[in-house]
């Protein structure tokens, strides 16, 4: 593999646990990587002399709107060598097949795919800390496996034509993520808001902003970053009671350089 260039998008944190643990193998394999926020990078400046990465989370059985935007536009290639891995608490079906397709379609080569099971973060009243961690660990355990068959040539990035197509046609309808906008519709605790802003620096689509006490508008895409990383617990979907889950902390998901800000 040549330098990779590795955009990731990450929500409640199991998407950037796997790719620094990727990360690693490559450091240690002598492959250079960097690690670009894909919601802070503009898709025109993707480095197309390497490999290219892509990494995040499964929804809606594919992904959200903001990673389909970016890869989309992404800029034609003659060849540049792409991997793609994604992380889910089950089954995507609309997310492989799909995205290798476009990918071709812009003169990519693609080089090899992986979906990683981590610790479901969706609504759970009660979690299960023991077998979260144990899901997590083989989540890892395969990430480096998929590093080090990258780096090796014996990856491989497979197709399920029309089913795939179908899941991710659907998956991607407007009518899905309005439905998911108004189901899981956020609000926040005047009482418990300490007005920090952290809600506003993370949200990946700028739906949040801070006159007073944050409001949210009508562009959300149920990453949950606002919910798990709210320092005080301010920030809750009313009539849904659970524990809130986040595989990070909040300094690695601030931390993380952003070099090209999207315009």
């Amino acid at each position: 593999m040549k330098n990779v260039a590795f955009y990731y998008f990450t929500g409640t944190g199991n998407t950037l646990l796997v790719v620094k643990e990727m990360a690693a193998v490559f450091s240690e394999q002598a492959v250079p990587v960097e690690l670009l926020p894909l919601e802070r990078a503009d898709p025109r400046s993707v480095k197309l002399e390497g490999t290219v990465g892509l990494a995040f989370p499964v929804a809606a059985q594919s992904t959200y709107p903001l990673v389909w935007k970016f890869v989309e536009g992404l800029p034609r290639s003659s060849g540049t060598e792409v991997f793609m891995v994604d992380t889910l608490a089950g089954f995507s079906g609309g997310m492989v097949g799909p995205l290798k397709r476009l990918l071709k379609n812009k003169g990519y080569v693609p080089v090899g795919a992986a979906e990683i099971i981590m610790p479901s973060n969706f609504f759970h009243v009660v979690r299960d800390a023991g077998k979260e961690e144990r899901v997590k660990r083989a989540g890892l355990a395969r990430a480096r496996q998929f590093a080090l068959a990258l780096i090796e040539g014996k990856e491989r990035w497979d197709r399920v034509p029309v089913l795939s197509d179908i899941v991710c046609w659907m998956s991607r309808s407007s009518l899905i993520w309005n439905h998911l906008r108004k189901l899981f519709r956020v609000v926040v605790d005047p009482a418990r808001c300490t007005r920090c802003g952290v809600c506003v620096k993370l949200c990946p689509v700028k739906n949040i902003a801070l006159p007073e006490f944050p409001v949210f508008s009508d562009r959300c895409q149920v990453c949950m970053r606002c919910i798990s990383f709210c320092p005080t617990g301010a920030i809750f979907v009313p009539k849904k009671k659970y524990e809130v889950y986040r595989a990070t902390d909040l300094t690695e998901i601030q931390l993380i350089p952003s070099p090209h800000p999207l315009k």
